[in-house]
């Protein structure tokens, strides 16, 4: 993404676009995959892990990342593409290889309905399957 993008996708989700908050959404946007905070540490390298955190932690409040657990005991970050701060319209799957332990965005699968007892509030969705990616697969 454009710099001028990732402010206004920070602005949109009523983030004030300061320079470590830019390095942080535009070092998320080049990953080509969910992201830890170890990759994004290493990845912009001019911030420290407490301010990518905290930066991270202002995104999740503001739905701009998804925070995903993926059985790895990392978590990983990827950029949402709501379009709006105060919910999430931004669902998908995604898959964990168990082979080479990378976490996949299927962007075109919408996680299914989850219809809930009643007095339950669903906050947030974690759809995760778990396998061997196609890259992988043929080393069986």
């Amino acid at each position: 993404m454009a710099k001028e993008d990732i402010v206004a996708l920070l602005q949109r989700h009523g983030i004030k676009p300061t320079a470590n908050r830019i390095l942080v959404a535009e070092a998320i946007s080049r990953g080509e995959r969910p992201l830890s905070l170890m990759e994004l540490e290493a990845e912009i390298g001019t911030i420290d892990k407490s301010n990518v955190f905290r930066t991270l932690s202002l995104f999740r409040a503001q739905h701009l990342v998804h925070v995903l657990e993926d059985g790895s005991d990392s978590v990983r970050y990827e950029l949402c593409r709501s379009h709006h701060h105060e919910a999430d319209d931004d669902v998908h799957v995604h898959f964990y290889c168990e082979r080479c332990g990378r976490t996949f965005c299927l962007d075109e699968i919408p996680i299914p309905s989850v219809p809930l007892p009643e007095g339950y509030e669903m906050e947030s969705v974690n759809y995760m399957v778990k396998g061997i990616c196609p890259s992988c697969a043929g080393y069986r």
